[in-house]
């Protein structure tokens, strides 16, 4: 399974940042709606578009490898 570390990552940024940027902040900035963000970041396996990839990917300033991990079942 891929999991995507949309949490992780926002974490990290806003630390590095020192500052709180909100899932609802990320999805304004990206264009991800909020259903799509909740079901990245609470649904185990969800089948995101490559579009949303490139949208965080691209936030992030990171490679695709960075955003995604594969957990075996």
């Amino acid at each position: 399974m891929i999991r995507i570390l949309v949490k992780q990552m926002l974490d990290d940024k806003n630390f590095k940042e020192g500052k709180r940027t909100t899932l609802a902040e990320l999805c304004e900035v990206t264009g991800i709606s909020k259903t799509t963000m909740n079901k990245i970041v609470n649904e185990p396996g969800y089948n995101v578009g490559l579009n949303s990839i490139d949208e965080l990917c691209r936030y992030f300033s990171c490679q695709p490898g960075e955003l995604l991990k594969f957990i075996e079942e």
